[in-house]
C-alpha cells in the first residue's frame, strides 16, 4: 500500500532526540538575551539555596528547641536515658530548679532533668523552664516565613524574566521563519501544503517557547537542587544517604526506557497535528466544492479517521506516562520506607537525632521532586526537540531563486524582452517549454494563446522569475534577468492573474500596495480609469472599507478591476495579464477591456488569453502548443494561415 505522507516526507530525515547540533543552532536566538538567562540562573540558584534551607530549619527547630536530646555518657549509665538541659544563667531557671531538687542534677551552667520527669513539673514551671525554647521556635518560624517570602519574590522574578525572554526569542524566531518563507520559490509552495507551514509558525514555535521558559532554567534548578541535596545528605549522614541513592540505577533505567518509547510518539504527534491543520485548511478553502458535490459525509469520514489516528497516538503518549510516573512514585516511596526503617532504628539507639531523620526524609522527598519534574517536562523536551527539527528543516530549505548582486550594467528603462532557446520543466522531466525564442519590443502588445497545458502561464512565471529556466536565458534590455536584482526586476512589472488575491485590508491599501506614496488625486484618476467609481461609491466606507479575506465580499469582476487599479498605481513599464478576463461576465469584460486599453497605453504588454476575442488588436500573437511556438503573427495573418490559431478560433465559435 502506498504511503500517504500529505507532504510530510521530511519525517524520515529526523535524527537523535537531543541532537547537540540542534542546541547549537538554537544558541544564536538565545545570545541576545543571554544576560536575562544569566540573571534567571542566578535567581534559580538563590531559589535552590532557599529550598535547601527549609528542611534544615526544621531540623534545627526539632533538635535544638523541640526535642533537646542530651545523652548521659557517665560510666554505668544506660544509653537510653535522655535528658533535657536547662541553662541556669537564664532568668527564673534557678527558682524552678530549686523547687524540684530531687529531679534536677546540677552541672554548671546546666541543670539536667530526664525527659520522663518533665511531667512532674506543673504547667507554669514547665513553661518557665522552656521559655527559651518557645522563643527559639518562634525565631525559626520567622526565619522560615522570611525564606518563603524570599522564595516567592525570586520565583516571581524568575518567571517574569523567563517569560519575557521566551516571548522575545519566539518573536525573533517567527520573524526569521516568516522572512525565510517569503523568500522561497514557488516550487517550494507547490510541494508543501499550507497547513504544514501554518503548523510550523504556530504550534512548533509555541513548543519552542515552552522549551525556553519551562525547560532551560528549570533544568538548571533541578540539577542544582539534586547536587545540593546530594551534598547535604552526605554531610548529614553518609550511610543514610547511600540508602537513598540505592534507587538511582532503577530510576535511570526507567528514564532510558521511557525516552526510547516516547521519542517516536512525540514526533508522530507533531505530524498528525500538521496533517489535521492541512485537512482543515483544505476543507475551508474548498468548502463550496465540498457542499456543491455533497462531499460533507465523505470529507467528515476522512477527517474523523485522521483525528482518530491523532487520538490513538495521544493515548500511546498517555499510556507511556501512566506507566513511567507511577514507577517514579513507587521508587520514591520505597526509598522513603528504607530511610524510615534504617533511620528510625538509628534514632532508637541514639546515633541519629530525630530532627536529622525528619530533615533527611524531607530532603529525600525533595530529591525525587526534580526527578519527577524532569519526567513531567520530558514531553515538552521531546516535543520541543521534534519541533526544532521541523523548524530547522524548514530554515534549511534553500528552494529559492538566487538573487543577484547589483549588476554592473542595469537594463535600459525601456528595454527589449527576449527569450533565447528557453527550456523548462517543473520536475526535471516532461518539458513544459521547449526551445522558446521570442522578442517583445518596448511599447509592443504581445498576446500568448494556446490550448490548456501549452505553457502559457509558465512563460509568464519565468519572466517574473518565480522560476529560472533550465536551459536558455531571458534578457531584459540586453541583460540576463538572473543578473538583475529581483526587487528591481519586479518593480518594473505588474502582473494581473485570473485568480486575483486581495488582502484583508482597506480598498485604498489594496490599490496602493505597490506604491504607498500615491497622491490622493492620482488615486481618484486611477479608479476612474479602471471603472471602479461605482464600486467605491457603493461601499459603506468608500476607500476605507475593509475587505474580507482574499476580498471574497467582492465579485470576480470587481476583484479584477481592483487588480487593474493596483497595477496602474504601480506605474509599471511592463504589464502582464494572465487570463485576466476568463471568468467574468460580458458587462464586466467590457469594463475590464476599457481599463486594459487605458492601462496598456505607452507600456509593453504581454497578454495570456483564453478568450481569443480579447486579443484581436494585439501587435503580435504567439501560438503555443505542447511547449513550442507553433505560429507567430497578427490576428489577420494567423486567420489567413488557417492553422492552429484558426482552429482555436473555430472551437470557441467566434467564426
Amino acid at each position: 500500500m502506498m504511503r500517504r505522507d500529505y507532504g510530510y516526507f521530511e519525517e524520515d530525515q529526523l535524527g537523535k532526540p537531543y541532537d547537540l547540533r540542534l542546541l547549537r543552532r538554537l544558541f544564536p536566538y538565545i545570545r541576545p538575551y543571554s544576560l536575562l538567562f544569566l540573571v534567571s540562573i542566578g535567581l534559580v540558584t538563590a531559589i535552590t539555596v532557599l529550598d535547601l534551607a527549609l528542611p534544615y530549619l526544621t531540623k534545627v527547630a526539632i533538635d535544638r528547641y523541640i526535642v533537646q536530646d542530651v545523652v548521659d555518657d557517665k560510666p554505668g549509665t544506660s544509653p537510653q536515658q535522655r535528658f533535657y538541659a536547662a541553662d541556669l544563667r537564664r532568668p527564673g531557671i534557678e527558682m524552678v530548679v530549686s523547687r524540684y531538687p530531687s529531679l534536677f542534677e546540677i552541672q554548671w551552667p546546666h541543670a539536667r532533668i530526664r525527659y520522663e520527669d518533665l511531667s512532674e513539673l506543673n504547667k507554669a514551671d514547665l513553661a518557665d523552664l522552656r521559655r527559651g525554647d518557645y522563643a527559639g521556635v518562634a525565631r525559626i518560624a520567622l526565619i522560615f516565613i522570611g525564606v518563603v517570602v524570599c522564595h516567592f519574590v525570586f520565583s516571581f522574578g524568575h518567571v517574569i524574566i523567563m517569560e519575557y525572554a521566551g516571548q522575545a526569542i519566539m518573536h525573533d524566531l517567527r520573524l526569521t521563519l516568516f522572512r525565510h518563507i517569503q523568500g522561497l520559490s514557488m516550487a517550494f509552495f507547490t510541494r508543501n501544503p499550507v497547513g504544514r507551514l501554518v503548523t510550523r509558525m504556530t504550534s512548533d514555535v509555541q513548543n519552542m517557547h515552552e522549551f525556553f521558559t519551562s525547560i532551560i532554567t528549570v533544568l538548571f534548578k533541578d540539577i542544582f537542587l539534586i547536587l545540593g541535596i546530594t551534598v547535604v545528605l552526605l554531610l548529614m549522614n553518609w550511610q543514610l544517604a547511600l540508602i537513598c541513592f540505592l534507587m538511582l540505577p532503577f530510576i535511570f533505567l526507567a528514564t532510558a526506557c521511557f525516552s526510547r518509547l516516547a521519542r517516536d510518539v512525540f514526533r508522530e504527534l507533531r505530524v498528525k497535528i500538521a496533517e489535521i491543520n492541512t485537512r482543515l485548511q483544505e476543507t475551508i478553502d474548498g468548502i463550496r466544492i465540498v457542499q456543491l458535490f455533497l462531499q460533507e459525509k465523505k470529507n467528515y469520514e476522512r477527517f474523523r479517521k485522521l483525528n482518530h489516528e491523532n487520538y490513538l497516538v495521544g493515548m500511546r503518549q498517555i499510556n507511556i506516562f501512566a506507566v513511567f510516573m507511577p514507577v517514579i512514585e513507587v521508587l520514591s516511596s520505597v526509598t522513603t520506607a528504607l530511610v524510615i526503617w534504617y533511620g528510625g532504628g538509628r534514632v532508637l539507639v541514639e546515633t541519629l537525632s530525630l530532627g536529622a531523620l525528619v530533615a533527611f526524609i524531607a530532603y529525600m522527598r525533595m530529591f525525587f521532586r526534580p526527578i519527577r519534574d524532569i519526567a513531567e517536562k520530558y514531553n515538552i523536551m521531546q516535543s520541543a526537540m521534534a519541533s526544532s527539527e521541523r523548524l530547522f528543516l524548514l530554515l534549511d530549505s534553500q528552494e529559492r531563486i538566487a538573487d543577484a548582486k547589483i549588476s554592473r550594467r542595469m537594463p535600459d528603462k525601456e528595454g527589449t524582452i527576449s527569450f533565447g532557446n528557453v527550456w523548462f520543466s517543473y520536475l526535471g522531466r516532461d518539458w513544459v517549454l521547449k526551445d522558446i525564442s521570442l522578442t517583445v519590443r518596448p511599447g509592443e502588445t504581445v498576446a500568448i494563446v494556446g490550448p490548456t497545458g501549452a505553457g502559457k502561464s509558465t512563460l509568464i512565471h519565468l519572466l517574473e522569475r518565480f522560476y529560472d529556466p533550465i536551459k536558455g536565458s531571458i534578457n531584459l534590455g540586453g541583460v540576463d534577468i538572473r543578473l538583475i536584482p529581483r526587487a528591481f526586476l519586479r518593480a518594473r512589472m505588474a502582473l494581473i492573474t485570473q485568480d486575483v488575491f486581495l488582502f484583508a485590508d482597506t480598498v485604498r491599501n489594496n490599490i496602493t500596495v505597490g506604491n504607498p506614496r500615491l497622491p490622493h488625486d492620482r488615486l481618484h484618476e486611477i479608479v476612474a480609469a479602471c471603472n471602479l467609481d461605482r464600486l467605491i461609491q457603493r461601499l459603506p466606507h468608500g476607500f476605507d472599507t475593509v475587505l474580507t479575506e482574499a476580498g471574497r465580499t467582492l465579485s470576480s469582476g470587481e476583484r479584477q478591476l481592483v487588480a487593474f487599479a493596483r497595477a496602474l498605481a504601480r506605474d509599471p513599464e511592463i504589464l502582464i495579464l494572465d487570463e485576466a478576463t476568463s471568468s467574468v461576465d460580458t458587462e464586466t469584460e467590457r469594463l475590464i477591456q476599457e481599463a486594459t486599453v487605458r492601462v496598456m497605453q505607452n507600456r509593453t504588454a504581454i497578454v495570456v488569453a483564453h478568450r481569443l476575442s480579447t486579443i484581436r488588436h494585439a501587435d503580435r500573437i504567439i501560438v503555443l502548443h505542447r511547449g513550442r511556438i507553433r505560429e507567430v503573427g497578427s490576428h489577420d495573418e494567423l486567420i489567413a494561415k488557417q492553422g492552429l490559431y484558426y482552429q482555436l478560433y473555430q472551437w470557441q465559435g467566434v467564426l
